[in-house]
């Protein structure tokens, strides 16, 4: 961080009626089988999710984003889609998707679906089609080849869940291509019918009233047309994950992908003001080019991964915020993600006092937010035993520490029979302290971290200057993330001690004086320090 700071203002007008909805909102994901369970089986729907929509809605969120509820074989719950275009019964039906979106809007929420354009289920109607003969009008649908001439797969890509990237199908002597599970396969998008037939998947959304989409691993969906060798990678080192033993050079993130994205843009903007956020887990510098142009706008919002996956300092925090600030195009609004179905808890990763430090930076920061469900309890790591391991990434490659269950864990919201999550055994274990950590206690307790996140969102909601307003970074004292949020005459300042010491801090230049409007140690007087695993919003005031 450079000593005088950076700073980033607004290349849209500032004023709150001159924003679109999701550049003042915040996103909250609710993972469907984990939210509430309204049919004892063990597993959440969207009747339970129905029936605590006054949760959702008391927390201060704007948007719900739902991971998938579409009809699969669940070989990675959800993510195999079998039919884009209905409900899991697992879940419920159409009718109670529809409830549950009137009753979103009712209470003034937006809803967002998950997106899988990827890949379908080999079970899929599309992909049986494909798969019954090497003359089949939907063959060129998926990725059908040869194997290489001294046998074994077309090319060394692999998977993400490890092994090779390609299925041998005895009945037409043919491998096909999954970039995920062998159930999995990957749609060709230099197709035009598939182009077609997902173009109308969102249409079909787009016309049943949800606000938009999260879109499943974008910079996938496109790859080198010759399907040539990936080049190895030379940091390669087993502990990561069979997916890194290649550089995904020639698998993924193709140019053409942005003719997709604005493809997909062009639809949605057509419906108003529609969401579009894109999965893309690449380096900033290509991450941009997914926000697209001024003439050929991409998604709205790329996702912003970084803050979970740099190690917790304050300078470092300081230099990715810097970086990705100047990275933005012109009329690119920023967004940062800390917690997700896929990643590590935050409590787990951080301990409770900087998970509390992390919720402030997150819901204090220029752009927009995600949350992740039971994230605003402070649920840590959870122990998954051998025996109730369900992630399918974990099963395939055991001991590499890349499971997902224990961010997939079932919301404690009470101290109730199954936390009153389920009447049944819930498909994942609760976290340990589910007696005491659960949404009923906490809601009953004014230092909480779900009261702390309640207040942070009013904070937010209440005052345009933490949504919408321009951002200052500002140099500090060691192991102290310090910036400035203003809007007109209203302005913030955040000091967040990432440091499990006391730590003195000096106000920018220009300002004498700030009044302490929020400690996540709950304090109400500032001295003008931090005390150790403290982060504190102060409101400016002349002299």
């Amino acid at each position: 961080m450079t000593a005088g700071g950076i700073s980033r203002t607004n290349a849209r007008p500032g004023h709150a009626a001159a924003r679109r909805w999701w550049e003042m909102g915040v996103v909250y994901q609710i993972y469907p089988r984990s939210f509430q369970d309204s049919d004892s089986d063990g597993v959440g729907d969207l009747e339970g999710i129905r029936q605590r929509l006054d949760y959702v809605a008391s927390l201060g969120i704007d948007a719900i984003w739902l991971s998938p509820i579409f009809p699969s074989p669940m070989a990675d719950f959800g993510y195999d889609v079998a039919d884009f275009c209905d409900i899991d019964k697992l879940f419920g039906s159409l009718d109670d998707f529809d409830a549950l979106l009137a009753e979103a809007h009712g209470r003034g929420l937006k809803l967002l679906l998950d997106f899988v354009p990827n890949h379908s289920s080999t079970e899929h109607p599309w992909f049986i089609e494909s798969r019954a003969s090497r003359r089949s009008p939907k063959r060129d649908w998926y990725f059908w080849r040869d194997g290489a001439p001294g046998g074994g797969p077309p090319n060394n890509w692999t998977s993400d869940m490890g092994g090779p990237a390609w299925e041998y199908d005895p009945a037409t002597g043919q491998y096909y291509l999954h970039t995920f599970l062998k159930e999995q396969a990957d749609l060709n998008w230099r197709n035009p019918d598939v182009r077609a037939a997902m173009t109308d998947v969102l249409r079909f959304w787009f016309d049943r009233g949800v606000d938009g989409f999260r879109i499943d691993v974008l910079w996938h969906c496109i790859k080198a047309e010759d399907l040539r060798d990936n080049p190895l990678n030379p940091a390669y080192m087993p502990e990561q994950g069979e997916k890194f033993r290649v550089l995904q050079q020639h698998s993924a993130n193709q140019p053409e992908i942005h003719e997709i994205a604005h493809a997909f843009r062009a639809l949605a903007d057509g419906y108003g003001e529609r969401l579009l956020v894109g999965e893309i887990c690449l380096p900033v510098d290509q991450l941009m080019a997914y926000y697209g142009s001024a003439d050929t706008p991409g998604v709205h919002l790329p996702f912003n991964f970084q803050l979970f996956e740099a190690p917790w300092d304050a300078a470092l925090i300081a230099h990715i915020i810097e970086a990705y600030e100047a990275a933005l195009p012109d009329g690119g609004w920023p967004n940062w993600v800390l917690g997700s179905h896929d990643a590590p808890r935050i409590a787990g990763r951080l301990g409770e006092p900087q998970a509390r430090v992390a919720a402030m930076l997150l819901l204090t920061l220029r752009g927009t937010p995600t949350l992740y469900q039971g994230d605003e309890l402070g649920i840590g790591r959870v122990p998954i035993s051998p025996d109730r391991i369900r992630d399918p990434q974990d099963l395939r490659q055991p001991g590499l520490g890349l499971g997902r269950d224990g961010a997939r864990t079932p919301m404690a919201w009470d101290d109730g029979a199954n936390a009153g999550f389920s009447d049944a055994e819930p498909w994942l274990p609760l976290h340990p302290d589910w007696q005491s950590r659960n949404v009923a206690a906490q809601d009953a307790d004014a230092a909480s971290m779900l009261t702390l996140y309640r207040h942070l969102l009013a904070l937010r909601r209440g005052h345009e200057a933490l949504s919408i307003g321009a951002f200052r970074l500002h140099a500090s004292s060691p192991d102290v993330l310090q910036y400035a949020r203003r809007e007109g005459d209203e302005q913030f300042v955040i000091a967040l001690n990432f440091s499990t010491a006391p730590r003195e801090i000096t106000l920018p230049p220009g300002i004498e004086r700030g009044v302490l409007v929020l400690s996540t140690h709950g304090r109400t007087i500032f001295d003008g320090s931090l005390q150790p695993d403290e982060g504190v919003i102060l409101r400016v005031e002349a002299g």
